[in-house]
């Protein structure tokens, strides 16, 4: 076989060192990674605390991770040992953290606000309440950040007796779930990088070459692009593999024939990208030109519901719909789709709401997805097609353009 057997659709014909200068060299090019959109801090806390409000919400717990992060810019993920800020629905952030943290702390806080300490042996959570009662909530109901550990929830439900400990989902999301449009230049930047990855991983591939060096080659293309963590994640997987959608323990290598699954996305200032592609190495068969087509079909549908007021749960049915028409499924059975067309994106890779039948959320301005809704053959093949969009006022957007072809899977040819 040619190393070159799909030169003309893109796929083979290059080498990984052509392919890295490349992308260096349209690093360049590209517009300038936009900057964290830090100074929006002050209209997200004020938004929070009018949903606090409406909630019956007396103060906001927030958790290190990325709702610390949105509220307050203070980038510090979750340990053990608490790391928080507080945020009453009338008054000022407050922080909590060890007092070993202190000097670290303050070099990275963005939002003014108080820091209170505890030490190694001293409970953060009785320090929690104290401060609490100190701004005269001595009971009410005590908002949770979601992504909090059971452990820091329990610690929290046994200092505060007078309290309602309740699910903060109603505040964090109704903040977060709509991007600014600083997010969405943020988002788009980061997509548009991992997309011409995606296209030099595909020029490198040839007959024996192995996930490994497939991957790695992803996490160089990132870096080369400006991610400077390179990916956030990659999954790569050839033949009868792709099939299976989070991978396989021992991925095998690459042979003529086999499709080419590539699920792969960065962080650009917190904010990720996650795109899929799938193309055959060679000619495609009659039954992969098949499965490919009625898994474009099924994209083109959840995109053309996704509108303005139109419930998550829609947009998976009318992704569902197609593939089911076409004599797959029904529901989650394979082969089909097994899961989900959809999640959204921002500061957590998968947040939601999600496109799924059990989330009636209404889509609003704002709101970004993934559109995957991924066909399994089970013993043959797998195709998913992810590109993601954001909702406007007049119906959706992508940040990039899908695959128009099993033939030009990057339009190239």
């Amino acid at each position: 076989m040619s190393t070159d057997p799909t030169a003309a659709r893109a796929i083979g014909g290059s080498s990984a060192s052509a392919e890295l200068e490349r992308l260096t060299r349209l690093a360049q090019r590209l517009a300038p990674i936009p900057p964290a959109p830090q100074g929006e801090i002050p209209a997200r806390l004020a938004r929070a605390q009018r949903l606090m409000r409406e909630q019956g919400i007396d103060a906001l717990y927030l958790h290190g991770g990325t709702n610390l992060y949105y509220f307050s810019g203070l980038r510090w993920w979750a340990s053990e040992r608490m790391v928080a800020a507080l945020l009453p629905a009338q008054g000022e952030l407050f922080y909590v953290a060890p007092v070993f943290e202190d000097g670290t702390l303050r070099s990275h806080l963005v939002t003014a606000g108080e820091l209170y300490g505890w030490e190694e042996h001293e409970s953060p959570y009785a320090l929690v309440a104290r401060e609490l009662h100190a701004r005269d909530l001595r009971a009410g109901r005590l908002g949770i950040d979601e992504a909090t550990p059971f452990f820091h929830f329990d610690g929290l439900r046994q200092a505060l007796p007078d309290f309602e400990l309740v699910d903060a989902t109603g505040v964090t999301r109704g903040c977060r779930a709509c991007k600014s449009p600083a997010e969405l230049a943020l988002l788009q930047s980061a997509k548009d990088r991992t997309l011409e990855v995606q296209r030099s991983a595909a020029r490198i591939l040839r007959e024996g070459i192995s996930v490994a060096e497939v991957t790695a080659f992803i996490d160089a293309g990132h870096r080369a692009l400006g991610a400077p963590a390179g990916s956030s994640f990659c999954i790569v997987l050839f033949g009868e593999d792709s099939a299976i959608p989070h991978g396989v323990q021992s991925p095998r290598d690459l042979r003529a024939g086999d499709v080419v699954l590539i699920d792969t996305g960065c962080i650009l200032s917190g904010y990720h990208s996650d795109i899929t592609r799938s193309y055959v190495f060679g000619p495609p068969s009659a039954r992969q030109r098949e499965i490919w087509d009625i898994e474009h079909a099924a994209q083109a549908a959840a995109f053309a519901a996704a509108r303005p007021g139109t419930p998550c749960a829609d947009v998976d049915r009318a992704a569902r719909h197609v593939i089911e028409s076409a004599g797959l499924g029904p529901g989650y059975s394979l082969p089909g789709l097994p899961h989900r067309t959809g999640h959204g994106i921002g500061l957590d890779i998968h947040e939601g709401p999600y496109l799924v039948a059990s989330d009636t959320t209404p889509l609003a301005a704002g709101m970004c997805f993934s559109n995957e809704p991924m066909i399994c053959v089970p013993g043959e093949f797998g195709i998913r097609l992810e590109d993601h969009f954001h909702v406007t006022a007049d119906g959706a957007r992508w940040f990039t353009q899908p695959s128009p072809s099993i033939d030009a899977p990057f339009g190239d040819a």
